[in-house]
């Protein structure tokens, strides 16, 4: 079979990176310094100390352009990398467009998500430490899963608070992660004062991701055999997932082939991340291609955010940090993207695409909803709905070369399966999903509730 002909692009095991890749050796403007929430100085490593392991601190703030992969790592990645990739060629003759599309297919992994490439590194390096014991916070359920499973791997427990939204849309994650030994309970809970707070001021709020970030690092402070484990938007964890942009590269280079545009779906900033960092040197060398973050209407961050200091969580406990934000005090609607309901990014995806080196645009509930039906009935693979606004614009960028007359290589990642969604596209087919965008209103209303620096 020539390289033309391939569908499943599978990389040899052999071929699996051995480093992550960092971004921040080769960005033109590092993010802003970090801030104590109560002195509101630059941080410095010891007060992190009290919730992270110090190797992912040292991490967070480091520029070495590949940081090596422990062995202990690789070996569990070898259960599920490299993922494939898929030559979409069924989409492809839907759209009736010119157009080659490929997408990395992350659900691939043992808990259907891209979640495992950042939580089982995060789970070792604890151990090492001798942490006994990771809290989490977790939107959709994907990033609760993984971190169950890997603590389960390295003989840790997991305590994971999840966004009441989506543990009542989504009771089977909480079922998964208590499988793998986890144990979850629905966010704000009384477990905590920052929850009984929250639950205080409406008892029937549905939760944010803010809000179960503020109840895991309290947890975490409490007991010195327990730190806090971040499934997103931290440094560390864009650099864990950089093996999935490193492997689609390789993966693309089998079939002589190189992505005009690159597509994620952005909430924190994980998989967007993983997907498009590795081809920013290309673009800071001139390269012409595209790196497009999708994120939904609902939850406009870098669309309709400001570029500033703010919290990542309800409460005041996390680190001040410089990043595109709603304000962290807002409260997004139950859209059924529950990975994507986080009013903060990435410093590092704010700095670039406050560099210009990014796009972003931010789809509606129902367009998302349709391709993400399309692409079932095409690929049939159903996707999460967090992935299927990446789908959407995809999508949307196939058709538009179609109409201008010219083919591209589209290139998106597919980071999970929509198999414990199907509340949502219930909810979709029924024709009883709602469009809801995020007004000026509630941005200026917001924003009042940021940090003064």
């Amino acid at each position: 079979m020539s390289r033309e002909q391939l569908t499943k692009i599978i990389l040899p095991e052999d071929k699996t990176p051995r480093f992550w890749y960092n971004v921040q050796a080769d960005m033109p403007n590092l993010p802003e310094p970090g801030l104590n929430p109560q002195t509101k100085q630059p941080l410095a490593p010891a007060d992190l100390e009290p919730i992270f392991a110090r190797e992912l601190i040292a991490q967070e703030v480091s520029t070495e352009r590949f940081i090596e992969i422990p062995a202990e790592v690789q070996e569990l990645y070898r259960q599920f990398r490299p993922s494939p990739l898929f030559r979409a060629r069924q989409l492809e003759k839907a759209l009736d467009t010119p157009c080659r599309i490929y997408y990395k297919y992350e659900g691939s992994s043992p808990v259907g998500s891209h979640k495992l490439n950042s939580a089982l590194p995060q789970v070792f390096f604890n151990k090492v430490q001798g942490i006994k014991r990771l809290t989490t916070e977790t939107g959709a359920g994907q990033w609760g899963t993984a971190l169950s499973l890997a603590c389960k791997q390295f003989g840790l427990e997991a305590m994971i608070y999840m966004v009441k939204i989506s543990f009542t849309q989504k009771p089977y994650r909480r079922s998964i992660m208590e499988l793998y030994g986890g144990k979850c309970v629905a966010s704000p809970s009384t477990l905590t004062e920052s929850g009984r707070s929250e639950l205080a001021k409406d008892p029937n709020t549905p939760g944010s991701l803010a809000m179960a970030i503020s109840e895991a690092i309290e947890d975490a402070l409490q007991r010195e055999d327990t730190n806090y484990s971040l499934g997103s938007v931290l440094n560390h964890v864009c650099i864990h997932q950089s093996i999935i942009g490193q492997e689609a590269r390789l993966q693309l280079e089998m079939v002589d082939d190189y992505p005009d545009i690159v597509i994620g779906c952005c909430g924190g900033g994980s998989n967007f991340a993983g997907i498009a960092f590795p081809f920013v040197p290309d673009k800071l060398a001139g390269r012409n291609i595209r790196l497009i973050g999708v994120e939904p209407a609902a939850c406009p961050t870098l669309t309709k955010g400001v570029f500033a200091y703010d919290f990542s969580d309800t409460s005041g406990l996390t680190p001040i940090m410089k990043m595109y934000t709603l304000g962290h005090n807002f409260t997004p609607s139950g859209i059924h993207a529950g990975g994507l309901r986080f009013h903060g990014e990435s410093p590092l995806v704010s700095q670039l695409y406050h560099d210009g080196l990014l796009e972003a645009v931010a789809v509606k509930q129902n367009a998302t909803f349709a391709a993400a039906m399309i692409f079932a009935q095409t690929e049939s693979i159903v996707p999460a709905p967090e992935s299927a606004h990446a789908i959407r614009t995809a999508i949307d960028e196939a058709l538009q070369a179609k109409e201008e007359g010219v083919s591209k290589t589209i290139l998106f990642n597919l980071s999970g399966h929509g198999h414990l969604d199907l509340y949502s596209y219930d909810r979709y087919l029924s024709g009883e999903m709602e469009d809801i965008e995020f007004s000026e209103e509630d941005l200026q209303e917001s924003l009042k509730s940021l940090p003064q620096i």
